[in-house]
């Protein structure tokens, strides 16, 4: 079957018509942007694993809200940005740019005035200039200056819902907290309605960051936290993605297929891609599914391994240490059990393995369990198992 035909997307959001479950998470941020089209300021925080679907997540509300509730949606991606003033550049640049063919879109044009530039490389399209006196003003005054926005918006939808996406670079700044906090300060006290509602999303520890930096920020986001897929979510993703590529799967393949991908779309995704690269025919035969995942393998570790761990695990050295201590899916172990499964020559190496691979971020020590070691999250985890197997496929 040909590479672009895949019904896959790695590396990408989900598309909306194969977006899976989340019904309890999708209904809590509906009743968020809800209240926000009744003048309730809501801000919150979209947290969990690397790869569990946070993006994904938030632009299907965005779909949903924008179609169900008359809110306008806007979804802004920050990989890179590490500085308060850019955020908001960036911010108000994505709203203007996405009002192009909105009703409200002179509304907007008007708003910003002489900033507004039209450009044309592939096609015209709006960049909005701003001076360093437009940026101050900016992080002074985002609370009135997000009220003429919403104004500007009125008479065509009821709310905004922005997303600020990929905070990894702004976390760590004590001004974008302290600015979070005095933002919602501000609207609190205000007493006037703030048809605005806040998505930030984000891994655990970017949101811990931010606490550190601004402790009353514990206190404010309404927090949603997503949970891997359950298994049955991952065979009704896996028989749906390809049927619709028109393929099938036996419930075998399914529950194989189920249990590499552990319940995270983005392995979820590349292992589907790679299984349906492999497929010769429009039944997918269980060898397939084996050479897919294998495939996988190699694909999710050059992706989304950092390359020094992923040169580490390719050590000629560590092989049958790595084959041993990732046998069977797990998120920790204790040394003295992996120990009893070496043999002498490879007991002399574990503890350099250990303090490589802890050095590297790849596991940590279990502050909970003596001579305890866990992996960093469950993106890590999967891989060392999946790693484990298909070199044990090879062997």
């Amino acid at each position: 079957m040909t590479p672009e035909s895949s019904p896959f997307r790695p590396g990408q959001p989900v598309p909306i018509e194969f977006f899976v479950g989340r019904s309890p998470e999708i209904e809590r941020l509906r009743g968020m942007v809800n209240a926000s089209t009744q003048g309730r300021f809501k801000i919150g925080f979209v947290s969990g694993e690397r790869g569990i679907g946070k993006s994904s997540l938030a632009a299907f509300v965005r779909h949903l809200v924008e179609h169900d509730h008359d809110v306008a949606g806007c979804h802004v991606f920050l990989g890179g940005v590490q500085d308060l003033r850019e955020m908001l550049r960036r911010t108000f640049d994505r709203i203007l740019k996405e009002s192009i063919d909105k009703p409200w879109h002179q509304q907007l044009i008007t708003l910003f005035g002489d900033r507004v530039s039209k450009v044309g490389l592939f096609g015209v399209t709006l960049e909005l200039n701003l001076e360093e006196r437009d940026m101050l003003a900016m992080e002074r005054h985002f609370v009135p200056s997000m009220r003429r926005l919403l104004e500007s918006l009125g008479e065509h939808k009821k709310s905004l819902f922005l997303i600020l996406d990929d905070i990894n670079g702004l976390a760590g700044s004590e001004s974008f907290a302290n600015w979070l906090k005095s933002t919602v300060d501000e609207i609190a006290t205000s007493q006037q309605e703030m048809r605005l509602c806040i998505l930030v999303v984000g891994l655990e520890e970017r949101r811990q960051e931010l606490i550190e930096k601004q402790s009353s920020l514990a206190r404010v986001f309404e927090l949603i936290e997503i949970a891997p897929w359950s298994d049955d979510e991952v065979r009704w993703f896996y028989s749906d993605s390809f049927r619709a590529g028109g393929a099938e799967v036996s419930q075998e393949g399914l529950d194989s297929l189920a249990r590499f991908a552990g319940g995270l779309p983005v392995l979820a995704h590349e292992i589907g891609d790679a299984v349906w690269r492999t497929a010769r025919g429009p039944t997918i035969e269980k060898n397939e599914i084996s050479e897919g995942i294998s495939t996988a393998a190699e694909v999710i570790g050059r992706k989304l391994l950092n390359p020094q761990i992923f040169s580490a695990i390719r050590s000629k050295s560590y092989h049958s240490i790595f084959r041993k201590m990732a046998d069977e899916p797990k998120t920790h172990f204790r040394r003295a059990e992996l120990r009893e499964l070496l043999t002498d020559a490879e007991k002399k190496s574990l503890d350099n393995f250990l303090r490589r691979m802890t050095s590297l971020g790849a596991l940590e020590k279990d502050p909970e369990v003596r001579g305890g070691y866990r992996f960093p999250n469950l993106l890590h985890a999967l891989y060392f198992w999946m790693e484990s197997q298909r070199r044990r496929r090879e062997k």
